[in-house]
């Protein structure tokens, strides 16, 4: 099973001696394990170059049955825990910034003070990877808007409210709110959030399509870039709780808001350390700012 963990890792960060730096191996190591895989396989896997590793054809098709062959694998190592009465394990959760920054470490330091013993794997992604990565095994639950998961049903923790952001000179500062109508005739900076984005959605609901000057993935680049005066942005009001940019930030009319929820995986499928790490979300959701 090694040499499966060690294909994913691969995989993941498309390199042998990163991948191999982070499993513990050396390089030569991680190299063998693949040929061997291959080998066992009789299938080419991985193309090799000095740009570094990307899968063949073949390997696309056999990527879905290694994941889930790597999960079972894990699922079976947790039970194995149980049984022997140990509260331990891993749990891989996945998350948005705006939470693993202002709201996950209170989670995780309750958690901790109950099962010290329980590994945590935290994957920042978004509304888009955070789904598949759940679906393929590779997380235990996530972080997620149920309106970017349609056909599944994510348990509900909390609502969230979004606020506008602004240069702290701009005409529109100086209220005690700002319409969206102004804010989508303004240079806008777009969170890049996957494939759904609340403050889109609340565009468009008003019928209104934002000048979008720019997109980008990290909520705190924008905040830098609004406070330099390139534009206006919506942010998760979360994010803004511990920011030090000199800008504006003021409610929307209407207002913006998100549904906080977590995706998990087949519920018989997660080990009991994941299970509790849920329990503990939804009592202490009401802690959610």
């Amino acid at each position: 099973m090694n040499r499966y963990i060690a294909f994913l890792k691969v995989v993941e960060v498309g390199s042998f001696t990163k991948a191999a730096e982070i499993l513990g191996y050396t390089q030569p190591a991680m190299s063998q394990m693949i040929t061997a895989l291959e080998n066992e396989l009789s299938i080419k896997l991985l193309f090799r170059s000095r740009y570094g590793v990307k899968l063949t054809p073949e390997g696309e098709r056999l990527l879905p049955s290694i994941q889930s062959s790597v999960a079972q694998y894990q699922s079976m190592q947790n039970i194995a825990g149980e049984i022997r009465g140990l509260e331990s394990g891993v749990v891989r959760i996945g998350t948005i910034s705006s939470i693993s920054c202002h709201w996950l470490p209170q989670v995780i330091r309750q958690f901790w003070g109950k099962y010290p013993n329980v590994k945590l794997i935290v994957h920042q992604g978004d509304y888009t990877t955070i789904p598949e990565w759940v679906r393929t095994g590779e997380l235990d639950f996530g972080f997620v808007t149920p309106d970017a998961v349609e056909g599944t049903d994510p348990r509900f923790l909390k609502y969230g409210e979004h606020r506008a952001c602004l240069p702290k000179n701009h005409p529109l500062a100086a209220g005690t709110s700002v319409k969206l109508e102004d804010l989508a005739k303004e240079p806008f900076l777009l969170l890049e959030e996957g494939i759904y984005s609340e403050p889109l959605a609340a565009f468009r609901a008003a019928g209104l399509e934002p000048t979008i000057c720019m997109t980008m993935h990290d909520d705190y680049s924008i905040l830098s870039m609004v406070e330099q005066g390139l534009g206006v942005t919506i942010l998760p009001e979360l994010v803004l709780r511990k920011q030090s940019y000199d800008i504006v930030t003021l409610p929307t009319e209407p207002m913006v808001m998100r549904r906080i929820s977590i995706l998990t995986r087949n519920k018989d499928e997660l080990s009991i350390a994941a299970k509790r790490f849920i329990e503990l979300l939804i009592k202490e959701q009401s802690l959610l700012p």
